[in-house]
């Protein structure tokens, strides 16, 4: 890399100690933090679009979240080599910076802790009957019943990235069995607390065996719809299906048709196909389902990680090194 300044476009608020981290960095990083004109423009108010074209024309590098990039990205810069986004899921970045030759890393490797959390939470819940304990609670009804427990049930995990092998480590911790799939199949190397790893013709037979199913996985063009009727009536009627990932993985119409009729036992949904899901949805009032707002990822310090992945990438690429997490296009993550 050359001795030339770096400018750094931030197009997301972030807090004043977060940009002088990045700063720090090197005294060769100059930082524009340009989210208050990007949030104006997404209103329809245009009044400083100059100075934002400025800025960007002058940025090598980008930072944000996906949703807060201003439009027409790659057509407004001259010199953006690199877009580091806030994210892991990149399935929401315009078709126009994928298809620029503009390198994209993401954040992958944040969320294993917290989603993992959310997907035991959930496990916990319906094997405990958790709801019919609300219920209860709020008729001033007193009934005993006999929960269930989650040792010694198999949750199959779609999706053995990081957040995967996290979900994996907690079942293995409840004395589950873990099995799985993940894209390049079952002939590689052993994953940590994965009992067996199928390749993805073998869903059937993982759906088979699986008390919990649990999506893990990126939204790509072969992941789009992966869940759809067939797959739900290869479940046993007893199993539960948790989705962390992205809602259009599952065909959301075959999921509502599974828990209506008892395909299957249930469903903890973090993400949906619509989001913010619509007052009219029936997930909102089935009784066999749980429902989080799309915020299994989450963390109180998420925007700290994120910089802290930030700025080992802007190190990375002073020094010509590889990044963390680069995006495969191909691969769509």
């Amino acid at each position: 890399m050359s001795q030339e300044i770096l400018t750094v476009v931030i197009t997301s608020p972030i807090d004043e100690p977060l940009a002088e981290k990045i700063k720090a960095v090197s005294d060769r990083i100059r930082v524009d933090p340009v989210a208050h004109w990007v949030v104006a423009e997404k209103k329809g108010d245009f009044a400083n679009e100059g100075h934002l074209n400025r800025l960007l024309q002058r940025a090598e590098v980008i930072f944000g979240w996906i949703h807060q990039f201003p439009k027409n990205l790659p057509a407004r810069t001259d010199r953006l080599k690199w877009i580091q986004v806030m994210t892991a899921g990149i399935d929401r970045l315009p078709e126009e910076i994928l298809k620029s030759g503009i390198r994209v890393a993401n954040a992958s490797g944040l969320h294993g802790a917290a989603m993992g959390e959310v997907v035991l939470e959930m496990m916990l819940m319906f094997v405990k009957d958790a709801p019919a304990c609300m219920r209860m609670k709020q008729g001033r009804e007193w009934r005993r019943y006999r929960p269930g427990l989650l040792r010694d049930r198999t949750v199959g995990v779609l999706g053995l990235g990081a957040v995967g092998k996290e979900i994996a480590r907690l079942c293995k911790a409840f004395g589950m069995k873990v099995i799985g799939i993940r894209r390049s199949g079952g002939a590689a190397s052993p994953i940590p607390d994965v009992d067996r790893v199928y390749p993805r013709e073998r869903l059937p037979e993982l759906l088979a065996e699986s008390d919990f199913l649990v999506l893990a996985l990126p939204l790509t063009k072969e992941t789009e719809g992966m869940i759809g009727e067939k797959e739900l009536r290869g479940m046993k009627p007893t199993a539960f299906l948790i989705n962390v990932a992205r809602g259009a993985i599952v065909d959301e119409g075959a999921l509502i048709r599974a828990l209506e009729e008892k395909w299957i036992a249930g469903a903890g949904l973090d993400v949906f196909t619509r989001e913010p899901l619509p007052p009219e949805s029936p997930f909102y009032t089935m009784p066999n389902v749980l429902f989080s707002p799309h915020i299994s990822g989450d963390i109180p310090d998420y925007e700290l990680r994120a910089v802290d992945v930030f700025c080992e990438n802007l190190r990375r690429y002073l020094a010509g090194d590889p990044f963390l997490h680069e995006v495969d296009r191909e691969k769509g993550y």
